[in-house]
């Protein structure tokens, strides 16, 4: 049986202002709806993806700003962290791990620049919404087997 991640809630302090980050960072809006005075269900949907985010008023009991470490993989990082730079995002500059694995916590053990071998899957870069909800970029160029 398929299991396929559909949605990723994220909690927000101010729908509005989130929807409009979101849109401008190039997600497509496929919903707004308000129920109420104090339900509303937002969803967006990165570029190319088949999983979506929705922000709202009513939806979690989570803290705004308290999801972290959600990936968006991408073919190019450095075109995709330009054209989020060039739509106004915050991105870092692109980073390793030091250790060569995956990224650690925080900004543990960062090293600047793309993964030095070219390796899919080792290389980053990271923003965060308006709440603080924290992303990352990551270059994906060949699938590991089995992907």
């Amino acid at each position: 049986m398929d299991m396929k991640l559909e949605v990723v809630v994220l909690p927000v302090a101010d729908v509005d202002r989130s929807k409009s980050f979101y849109k401008e960072s190039g997600f497509r809006e496929d919903a707004d709806f308000v129920v109420g005075e104090d339900f509303r269900v937002v969803q967006l949907t990165p570029p190319g993806s088949e999983c979506a985010i929705i922000v709202g008023q009513g939806i979690t009991s989570a803290e705004p700003g308290s999801v972290q470490d959600l990936h968006l993989v991408v073919s190019d990082i450095e075109a995709a962290r330009a054209e989020l730079i060039g739509r106004g995002v915050d991105v870092s500059e692109t980073f390793h791990d030091a250790g060569g694995v995956f990224h650690h916590a925080g900004n543990e053990c960062r090293a600047s620049g793309p993964d030095p071998k070219g390796r899919s899957y080792f290389s980053f870069a990271s923003f965060s919404d308006p709440d603080g909800n924290g992303w990352f970029l990551q270059e994906v160029t060949k699938r590991a087997p089995g992907r």
